[in-house]
């Protein structure tokens, strides 16, 4: 997996005991919640589109 040279902040409000839940299952996996929001995001992109990801594809955000 190709690590992106770029970043940007998502900012989402979530009920207070699931946020505790998901970051225990991503402790126990050994993971951050972060690189699993990420995981969870290119999955669903990938689903939605049929293919992998492909960073270099992105619409330019500024747009």
């Amino acid at each position: 997996m190709v690590a992106e040279s770029r970043t940007a902040r998502l900012t989402l409000l979530i009920d207070p005991r699931k946020k505790a839940v998901f970051e225990r299952l991503c402790a126990e996996a050994d993971v951050t919640p972060s690189q699993m929001a990420r995981k969870l995001i290119r999955d669903f992109i990938e689903q939605r589109q049929g293919r992998p990801w492909q960073p270099e594809e992105a619409a330019d955000p500024g747009k």
